[in-house]
């Protein structure tokens, strides 16, 4: 199990997930920031990049923010 700081950046063109050089990472979705799509879409982008199921995916704290705690497990 881990958890890791992702900065999420709403409304992009594409869906990604970087790891930025100070150890943070970066999350661009596609989806907007209304009713929840964005979390869901980036527990599905987490999930896809560990490999893991999205089941084990759950956003920690900052959910309403941009700078989320994600756990892992793994």
């Amino acid at each position: 199990m881990r958890t890791i700081p992702i900065k999420v950046k709403p409304n992009a063109r594409t869906s990604e997930l970087t790891e930025q050089a100070d150890g943070t990472w970066l999350a661009r979705l596609k989806a907007p920031p209304v009713d929840g799509k964005a979390n869901e879409e980036l527990i599905r982008v987490v999930a896809a990049h560990f490999r893991v199921r999205k089941a084990d995916v759950t956003i920690k704290s900052g959910a309403s923010g941009r700078l989320k705690y994600v756990q892992i497990d793994d």
